[in-house]
């Protein structure tokens, strides 16, 4: 395997970083302290073609591959979590279901403003009794002639009160077993019934929009179901798989930020004499960051390369979106032991670093989910 990146993915981390460092950076910290959801920055990373880096060019994307778009994650979370995990869920969980399973119709219709970035999607699956068990889905979408009229109410939904469309998991019968059909089904925002509403004061990730969404008698066309009615499981499967790369990346991100700024400190900082970084157990802390850090790069990159060779991928993105995110908060957490008091601080950044990785342990399939994957995929 080649570890290189390639020129096109080398022009990509620099241009995101760039982005980064001179238009995310400077309000990080406002972004966390006020928990506004940054829209202008969406707009001028929409601009860029950031939110369509792994879609073709024929529905408004960039031709870029699943790599590209985890660099480009890890460069966005690296200065903030927040800006990082509504374009991780803009781009894995709102747009690229479409992508995969959508007719050429849906496509051309929702799948383009999304991979163009003039407008962001969304896709609501968590609901208040269905969480890791997402198969205890409540929403229902009824057949009513050439519509669906769909009921119910989701919870913890990223972007959903900026989104065009989202993409909502609904019940839409019973197979032969009397078990439940749970479909994907593609819903317009504007559409009457739809309301969203954001009551949550978040202990991190505050300027990433969570909203919850109510779904009273909510009417779309048939035309909007998304994929194979009947598979409608196993396509959001599908969804969260190469979303976790992309939470993996995010964590990347965080974890290596964590890792500058103890780096950074520890060289600056001096007691008894001489910078702190010349102490054995400061070494021993940096060693170990970095050491888990460049691990964590290598299984993401591996899962995106599976993804994007079309190898199965399941358990590499479990693997990846586990050691990753778990990599985050104990990056994070030695970075403010390493800046000790100052650590505490929200103007030094580390504190927020560790309230923003949290969640990555619980979004997009808790950690014990991720192992419970794991041992399936190896025939546990």
């Amino acid at each position: 395997m080649n570890f290189e990146l390639t020129k096109e993915q080398a022009m990509i981390k620099k241009m995101v970083r760039n982005f980064a460092e001179n238009v995310i950076k400077p309000r990080a910290i406002e972004i966390d302290k006020t928990a506004k959801f940054p829209l202008d920055i969406f707009e001028q990373m929409g601009e860029l073609g950031l939110l369509g880096i792994p879609f073709p060019e024929q529905y408004g994307g960039s031709g870029g591959d699943t790599i590209s778009y985890a660099i480009a994650v890890e460069e966005i979370g690296r200065v903030c979590g927040s800006t990082g995990l509504s374009y991780a869920a803009a781009v894995s969980l709102g747009a690229s279901p479409i992508y995969y399973f959508g007719t050429e119709e849906q496509k051309e219709t929702f799948l383009q403003p999304l991979a163009a970035g003039s407008a962001l999607g969304s896709f609501g699956l968590t609901e208040p009794n269905a969480g890791s068990d997402a198969a205890g889905t409540k929403t229902t979408a009824v057949a009513d002639g050439d519509d669906y009229i769909i009921n119910g109410e989701k919870c913890f939904i990223t972007n959903a009160n900026y989104a065009k469309t989202i993409i909502v998991t609904a019940v839409t019968g019973k197979d032969e077993r009397g078990k439940n059909i749970i479909s994907a089904i593609i819903v317009p925002t504007d559409t009457e019934g739809v309301t969203t509403k954001s009551n949550y004061d978040k202990m991190g990730v505050r300027g990433s929009d969570t909203a919850e969404i109510v779904l009273d008698h909510v009417r779309v066309p048939k035309k909007n179901l998304l994929g194979d009615p009947d598979k409608g499981f196993k396509q959001f499967l599908h969804t969260l798989d190469g979303g976790r790369i992309s939470i993996g990346a995010l964590g990347l991100g965080i974890a290596q930020g964590s890792l500058e700024k103890a780096l950074e400190y520890a060289k600056e900082r001096k007691q008894f004499g001489k910078s702190i970084s010349n102490f054995q157990a400061i070494q021993f802390k940096l060693a170990d960051m970095a050491m888990e850090v460049e691990l964590a790069r290598n299984m993401v990159h591996k899962a995106a390369w599976l993804k994007d060779r079309g190898k199965p991928f399941t358990k590499e993105a479990a693997f990846a979106k586990l050691y990753a995110t778990e990599t985050a908060f104990r990056s994070a957490n030695q970075a403010i032991q390493i800046l000790g008091g100052y650590g505490y601080m929200r103007e030094y950044e580390v504190e927020r670093y560790l309230r923003d990785a949290k969640l990555l342990e619980i979004g997009e399939g808790t950690s014990e989910i991720q192992r419970l994957v794991i041992a399936r995929q190896l025939g546990c």
